[in-house]
């Protein structure tokens, strides 16, 4: 299926990230309300202040309950659905329930993946400092690199926000194995595909970037002229229209960028298993990384049982700062090498 047919296929979930989002600014409002309320008692411009301050306060709160207890099973539902995409070329009926039981059958419990989401977004943010290292390196000795430099890392970070998505659809996708082991293979999986992963990085920010200012323009003319006739504060017309934007933005732009890097990751996925000499690297730049594998093990102590033992003679490109460095490493790891990925 292409990127387009699976997010146009999935765009229950993207109303459902919309309708949450709108939640926000309603309960904000709300909120908004009540405070100017008990500033209009007190008839002070001092007390207004304050519960402006206090009102900011309250939408980071609100934002976060709602993004940690719903939102995190809004995506996963959409996640799942995707890689079910991939493994069968088809999207479920029924989305939303599909991806919420397909959720539960995957991880048992809200808890297990919320862990598990957590520890992979940790792992890939380690990576990333470390990569950052490496090309920093390279670029200190070019004048005016650290300029370059940090163009990159905010490459990688915008990338990086949902490569964890893009590991957690493979552990949907790929069920030989226990969860935590397939997020683990679905890290390396990036590690090892880094630099074609961040051939997307500038066009990712520039539709970001491009959306976020363009939809925030028209809300902010739209509900300052509206504020504006009934002669009320136009910085909050500016802050709800923020926060509307920023809803249309996670609800159809985010999900459209993820649809797109979770598309081209399981291409690549499907090109290459994970290369086994990556293991021991990541293990020692990032400690999440490591404790994925040791739960993994923990979860099914069968498969941690000494296995034969390789070389790292891969054949991979030895000229990525990253798998070089895990070739100089020339550790034998045990053998994991999953099945072949079945055809889509």
């Amino acid at each position: 299926m292409t990127t387009n047919s699976i997010f146009f296929r999935t765009l229950s979930f993207c109303w459902l990230k919309l309708g949450l989002g709108v939640l926000n600014i309603i309960i904000d409002a709300v909120l908004l309300g009540i405070l100017l309320g008990i500033g209009v008692l007190f008839n002070s411009e001092g007390v207004f202040a304050i519960m402006l301050m206090v009102w900011l306060g309250c939408i980071g709160l609100v934002n976060f309950l709602l993004n940690h207890y719903l939102g995190y099973m809004v995506k996963a539902g959409h996640v799942a659905v995707i890689a079910e995409s991939f493994r069968t070329g088809e999207i479920p009926t029924a989305p939303i329930t599909s991806g919420k039981r397909m959720v539960l059958e995957r991880f048992g419990t809200a808890n297990v993946y919320f862990g598990i989401d957590k520890l992979v977004a940790r792992a890939v943010k380690q990576i990333q400092r470390m990569l950052g290292k490496l090309t920093g390196g390279i670029l200190s000795m070019i004048p005016g690199g650290e300029k370059v430099q940090k163009l990159i890392d905010y490459f990688l970070e915008l990338s990086l926000g949902y490569i964890d998505e893009c590991c957690l659809c493979y552990t949907f996708y790929r069920q030989d194995a226990n969860p935590y082991c397939n997020a683990a293979d679905g890290v390396v999986l990036y590690a090892q595909n880094w630099k074609e992963l961040l051939k997307n990085a500038a066009w990712i920010m520039l539709v970001v970037f491009c959306a976020v200012l363009v939809i925030t323009l028209i809300l902010f003319v739209i509900m300052g002229l509206g504020f504006r006739a009934m002669e009320w504060n136009g910085f909050i017309a500016f802050i709800l229209s923020l926060m509307l934007a920023w809803s249309i933005k996670y609800a159809f732009v985010d999900s459209w960028i993820m649809v797109k890097m979770v598309h081209r990751y399981m291409a690549l996925a499907e090109a290459a298993p994970p290369a086994i000499d990556l293991y021991g690297k990541l293990t020692e730049w990032s400690t999440s990384f490591k404790e994925l594998l040791s739960k993994g093990k923990e979860s099914s102590p069968e498969t941690s049982e000494a296995a034969p033992t390789i070389t790292s003679d891969t054949g991979t490109d030895t000229s990525d700062p990253l798998v070089g460095a895990a070739e100089e490493e020339k550790q034998e790891i045990a053998e994991r090498t999953p099945p072949p990925l079945p055809e889509q």
